[in-house]
């Protein structure tokens, strides 16, 4: 009966241990997808942000297309008046 005791009382240590454990192991897969979330909310920032300086850059090429093609204009018709 002595031995039965030990070994329960051993089982029951080491369900506790096992208990804590798995709280502890919970505790920490928590902290875990927390800290995941917030640096998949930060990498949609970055990707946001890139998007958007793409889209500057893209107006801006635009712009400098237009300008180019007015300074293109502006030059044909200076060498016409300097032909006449």
């Amino acid at each position: 009966m002595a031995e039965e005791n030990i070994i329960l009382k051993q089982l029951q240590i080491m369900r506790n241990e096992n208990k804590d454990m798995r709280n502890e192991l919970r505790e920490t897969l928590e902290d875990v997808k927390h800290r995941l979330t917030s640096l998949e909310r930060g990498q949609a920032r970055i990707m946001g942000d890139t998007a958007d300086i793409y889209g500057d850059q893209a107006r801006q090429q635009v712009t400098i297309d237009r300008l180019n093609a007015r300074m293109q204009r502006v030059e044909s018709r200076l060498e016409l008046n300097d032909d006449a």
